[in-house]
């Protein structure tokens, strides 16, 4: 991790401005194209849910903006952040659930899979103390949503990025899932939400080499 000089930052006056303001988030929302990557990972028996996270925080990790985070007047930078994604632990109830990212998917899915087994056992929705090197996601597999706005703490603090995805569906002959990116605008643009989604759409073009299932 690492300390970003706020005062020669090139980004400066834009952080001072869209830091001072009371709502900072923003988002959007875009269809991306599944059709490959579903029928690669499904093929495979895996889950395509935790595949999705995979992916997300892949993308993430490769965009210096998504790993930036508010510390009070401070600006920092991790190395690497990990997904935290919301599970059902009964047919009403969710829970929070924290993943270590790591490289490879298999050791990922593994890794993520007792994780998984242990918050269904064990629901929470505590967040991790004192981290802030997490990714906020969200599945809401029932809805193909077109915009979509998470809750957030402090508004002008909470800088932790924020990702939903929706219930695929069916255009023409491709499979298309609507995915709402959500970040905070004292440390990122609509090109870096635009970037993100660049790397997404890449990845889930060729799902044998990012997930290894070749």
């Amino acid at each position: 991790m690492r300390t970003i000089d706020v005062e020669n930052w090139a980004r400066r006056a834009h952080f001072e401005k869209f830091a001072a303001l009371e709502h900072p988030h923003f988002g959007m929302c875009a269809d991306v194209d599944i059709t490959a990557f579903y029928a690669a990972v499904k093929e495979r028996g895996q889950s395509i849910n935790l595949a999705i996270v995979y992916v997300l925080t892949r993308a993430a990790n490769a965009i210096p903006e998504f790993r930036q985070r508010l510390r009070g007047k401070d600006v920092v930078e991790h190395e690497i952040v990990h997904p935290s994604t919301t599970i059902m632990a009964d047919e009403d109830r969710f829970s929070f659930c924290h993943f270590d990212y790591k490289e490879d998917f298999s050791e990922f899915a593994r890794a993520a899979a007792d994780r998984i087994t242990h918050y269904e056992r064990h629901p929470t929705l505590e967040d991790p103390s004192g981290r802030d090197d997490l990714l906020f996601m969200t599945a809401i597999p029932w809805v193909s949503f077109t915009s979509f706005l998470h809750p957030t703490g402090a508004q002008s603090v909470d800088s932790v990025p924020r990702f939903a995805w929706g219930k695929f569906f069916e255009d023409g002959e491709a499979l298309k899932m609507p995915l709402g990116v959500q970040g905070h605008h004292a440390l990122m643009d609509g090109l870096h939400v635009g970037r993100l989604y660049q790397q997404v759409e890449g990845a889930l073009q060729d799902p044998e080499r990012v997930l290894g299932l070749a």
